[in-house]
């Protein structure tokens, strides 16, 4: 059995259909690892949502920014913007069930045996593995609550930056959200930094550093794949971390990483690029 771990699809159908093929994926065997933002700004985020889903078993993806995003257009009276593309989702029969699907999917998977931990953006460096599950565990219950509206309506915000195991309700459900979906940047001292998208700039490394690259991060050690972070680079181990992020839907590539063998092995299919970026 083969497990592959794949980068944000953000909509794009196609890519995907044709990074398997190269792979050679096979469903009844084989399993996906999906990133997240599985959706928003390609222009096939609603069979995008069904072709996961139909996966089954064969497939786990955890959830991005943009698979949140989708909820709380779906949930509150947030409204998408102009350059989005969930409104064939929002319009559709099956909307409920799919939406009910995606609300579910975990914030971070663990494979003991496969010694590979699954995220979308990163883990807060003051978390080591067993304390970003316990939390993961949190936000997730919150997320499958038939209360979600109330939760999704108080998710957005940038505070608070700074983990304390003093945080409680709302701040503690935030600091988990940011930091499984949002975080890039960080300073030395772990405070998460949402000001800067860009690649790293070693001008600022006395500043701000990659979220995988802080003194003293407690997960450091552990094999974790990621993605959120398109400007990044190319796609390697960093740490032990990997980024395949490689912006498909910038014109980039779409990337899968092989973690059941014992190097990691790249697959890649270029994309045709559907948006510019910023």
């Amino acid at each position: 059995m083969a497990t592959y771990a794949v980068g944000d699809l953000q909509g794009c159908l196609s890519p995907l259909l044709k990074l398997l093929d190269k792979c050679r994926f096979d469903p009844s065997q084989d399993q996906l690892w999906f990133v997240g933002d599985l959706v928003n700004r390609g222009p096939d985020s609603l069979e995008v949502l069904r072709f996961v889903r139909d996966l089954r078993n064969s497939a786990i993806s955890v959830l991005g920014n943009h698979d949140l995003y989708l909820l709380a257009c779906a949930y509150t009276d947030r409204k998408p913007k102009q350059q989005d593309t969930l409104d064939t989702i929002l319009a559709a029969d099956d909307r409920d069930e799919l939406l009910d699907w995606l609300r579910r999917r975990p914030l971070m998977h663990r494979d003991t045996v496969l010694g590979w931990t699954l995220v979308h953006a990163g883990i807060p460096p003051a978390w080591d593995i067993p304390t970003a599950e316990f939390y993961a565990r949190e936000a997730e219950a919150t997320l499958s609550r038939p209360e979600v509206a109330t939760f999704l309506a108080q998710m957005y915000g940038d505070q608070p930056t700074r983990w304390s195991p003093e945080l409680t309700g709302i701040d503690r459900l935030r600091y988990t959200i940011n930091g499984f979906t949002r975080m890039r940047f960080c300073q030395t001292d772990g405070t998460m930094d949402f000001s800067t998208k860009s690649r790293p700039d070693p001008k600022k490394a006395n500043q701000l550093l990659p979220w995988f690259d802080v003194p003293g991060r407690r997960s450091e050690g552990e094999r974790i794949v990621f993605g959120h972070w398109s400007t990044l680079g190319p796609a390697k181990a960093r740490n032990q971390t990997w980024c395949i992020d490689q912006g498909c839907i910038w014109g980039g590539s779409l990337t899968a990483l092989r973690l059941d063998t014992p190097k990691p092995v790249l697959f890649t299919t270029k994309c045709r690029g559907y948006q510019r970026p910023g």
